[in-house]
């Protein structure tokens, strides 16, 4: 079987959570399977890294930042226990951090901290766990060797959530990994990162890690992937909030969207969309336990639970656009979305009135000064839109299950134990794939 595995953050924490992961991959390979690892910058790095590009525009002194991220480093490279190989990773290390330093005093100089400027910083967090995590492996006897993404992924040039050339992507991932495989290896890939076509480096998002193993699986046709986490799969709801949520053994991948997307934080929103066009199941486990995990496939076997999980979105607010000039006039929604679009900000809920004099939608929180600006520019006379206003400190609840389909009655029960604790619902939407509910 080959199996493409994704380890986040806290997988790779530390020495021996390097080992442990380094241990999984192993064991997997050795009993038979072709294995190719994903790997997230360690816990904490990323941070540590926006934090040295923001002194470095303010001209403060980085190198304490800098000298924490190589003890770090250098710290988790405890069980390289081969010379030559600690020495490589030590190396590689330095080098890695070397080139930082130039890039952070390229920030300063220029006064001006880009996208640009910033995917490329962030990118040295995937660059140095892959070099710990293949050297680790390579040190217990397996052949492995790291894999920058960006020789594989290839995007737009939309820094900071660049979006995915899939074509393209999937050619070089096969071309250039199915050699490693062949020859008994385990690749360690680079999460997170990818270059535009312009050769200019970029990051797919927080969380991208997982859609760089996704992307990857389709490209060499991987019989699974894993994405390795913290939790034991995918819960019914986040067991901070409902002590009795337990792990779904198998969802759709229809299902896992609608998840991904209302705030389930195990997976990427996108996680999903390479592996549905391959057909490809995606398995959520955890790194430190032997739980068979959620297995997510195209389609499963019959449930008799019609909601399967609910998902929460917090700090989110809705918008209201309105005005008695916009009923009947064509092509004012596209005006609103088009504003907001051009502005990347995102829109999780829409709503609009059967008057056609106003239109409502979700975004977060953050994004409500941006998008107030923006249509306030793209309606500058009230000939339109009258009004502009929100409501912030809102959440989004999603109920999600196939189960659902076709059930007479699942909306009124929701909404009747809802009310039975007063609370006041102030949007709701339902997708046509009527998988989910939700609402604010």
């Amino acid at each position: 079987m080959r199996i493409v595995m994704k380890y986040g953050g806290t997988s790779v924490g530390n020495a021996k959570r390097f080992l442990n992961t380094a241990n999984i991959a192993i064991d997997n390979y050795r009993n038979g399977n072709e294995v190719v690892v994903v790997v997230s910058a360690m816990s904490g790095v990323t941070d540590m890294l926006l934090e040295a590009a923001n002194k470095s525009l303010k001209g403060e002194d980085i190198a304490p930042l800098i000298n924490d991220l190589r003890n770090k480093h250098f710290d988790a490279c405890e069980h390289i226990k081969k010379a030559e190989l600690w020495k490589i990773a030590k190396d590689g290390i330095n080098t890695l951090l070397v080139d930082l330093e130039k890039s952070l005093i390229g920030v300063h100089y220029l006064g001006e901290l880009s996208l640009r400027s910033r995917d490329r910083i962030v990118s040295f967090g995937e660059r140095l766990s892959s070099l710990i995590l293949s050297k680790t492996i390579e040190s217990l006897g397996v052949p492995s060797d790291k894999v920058d993404a960006f020789y594989l992924v290839v995007t737009d040039n939309n820094f900071g959530e660049a979006a995915v050339l899939f074509d393209e992507s999937y050619k070089k991932s096969s071309e250039f990994l199915e050699p490693m495989l062949k020859k008994g290896m385990i690749p360690v890939v680079t999460g997170f990162i990818a270059k535009s076509k312009d050769g200019d480096i970029t990051t797919l998002g927080r969380g991208g890690s997982d859609y760089t193993a996704s992307i990857i699986g389709a490209g060499i046709s991987a019989d699974e992937i894993w994405i390795m986490t913290d939790v034991d799969g995918i819960m019914t709801t986040n067991p901070k909030i409902c002590s009795n949520a337990y792990t779904i053994p198998e969802m759709s991948y229809l299902e896992a969207m609608e998840l991904a997307y209302f705030g389930a934080k195990v997976l990427h929103p996108r996680t999903i969309e390479p592996a549905v066009s391959k057909n490809i199941p995606v398995r959520v486990k955890n790194s430190m336990s032997d739980s068979s995990g959620t297995l997510i496939l195209k389609d499963t076997t019959a449930n008799h639970k019609v909601i399967k999980a609910i998902s929460i979105v917090e700090n989110a607010a809705i918008v209201y656009v309105s005005g008695a000039g916009m009923i009947g006039v064509p092509g004012v929604a596209a005006k609103v979305f088009k504003a907001l679009g051009d502005h990347n900000i995102n829109v999780y809920m829409i709503s609009q009135g059967s008057s056609e004099a106003n239109i409502s939608f979700v975004i977060s929180e953050k994004d409500i000064e941006k998008s107030e600006s923006a249509l306030r520019k793209t309606f500058p006379t009230k000939d339109l839109v009258r009004d502009i206003s929100h409501i912030k400190g809102v959440n989004i609840i999603s109920a999600v299950g196939k189960g659902m389909k076709g059930a007479v009655g699942t909306a009124a029960k929701l909404f009747s134990a809802i009310s039975k604790d007063n609370v006041n619902i102030l949007m709701i939407s339902q997708g046509s794939s009527e998988v989910s509910i939700s609402f604010v």
